[in-house]
């Protein structure tokens, strides 16, 4: 259906979910279940399908990892270091959404585990993850 010249960048979608509990910020995060980075944390999210708008990929990532849902995600930033995936050239637009409380959340589809983290006390992040979640909360 796609026929182009040139190798073109694989985009995709992270999500940033996080909610306030007693003066503390806690960050949503999947356990990756696949490589790169297997067994790494990481935000939820993926690739795009050619058919949807990039929120509704994120909230599609996100409820099928971690089965949240939510109605509207708010455009964050997007991340384009030329070495971000060590797979191949991608493209993450990260968006986010403010919950207020820490749901239920069970890891689904190619993430191991889902679960609520402090902000202050994250574990090892996958990708540039630290440096989208220092950026945003730095912004907030």
């Amino acid at each position: 259906m796609y026929t182009y010249n040139y190798p073109r960048a694989a985009l995709t979608v992270d999500a940033i979910v996080f909610a306030r509990v007693e003066n503390e910020y806690f960050i949503l995060l999947i356990e990756r279940g696949h490589g790169p980075f297997k067994n790494k944390w990481a935000l939820p999210g993926g690739f795009i399908e050619m058919d949807e708008t990039l929120e509704t990929a994120c909230k599609r990532e996100l409820f099928e990892e971690t089965g949240l849902k939510v109605e509207q995600m708010i455009q964050f930033k997007t991340y384009d270091a030329i070495d971000r995936d060590p797979r191949h050239r991608t493209i993450s637009v990260v968006y986010f959404a403010e919950l207020n409380e820490k749901k239920e959340v069970k890891g689904a589809d190619d993430a191991c585990r889902a679960d609520w983290f402090p902000v202050s006390g994250l574990p090892e992040l996958a990708f540039d993850h630290k440096q989208i979640l220092e950026e945003f909360f730095g912004n907030l």
